[in-house]
């Protein structure tokens, strides 16, 4: 797996646990972060609202996202 610019803190139970055991589960939970931080998770978890439409293409997300700031009358909402 791609090394990745992350500090993760583990906590452990037990010290019983071998150094390729606590690598596994460090490359188990970057795999998981990755999943979840995706483009395609962040589309599915939001809509873009533009004054009456609301949108959910992935393209116009990912396009408002890329900006520093959302143009006027725009808002990105959650759907939980």
């Amino acid at each position: 797996m791609k090394s990745t610019n992350r500090d993760l803190l583990v906590l452990l139970k037990d010290d019983s646990m071998s150094e390729q055991s606590i690598e596994h589960q460090v490359e188990c939970l970057h795999y998981i972060l990755h999943r979840a931080e995706s483009a395609d998770q962040f589309c599915m978890a939001h809509e873009l609202v533009d004054r009456n439409r609301i949108t959910q293409k992935h393209s116009k997300l990912l396009k408002a996202i890329a900006e520093p700031e959302l143009k006027p009358f725009r808002f990105l909402i959650g759907k939980n």
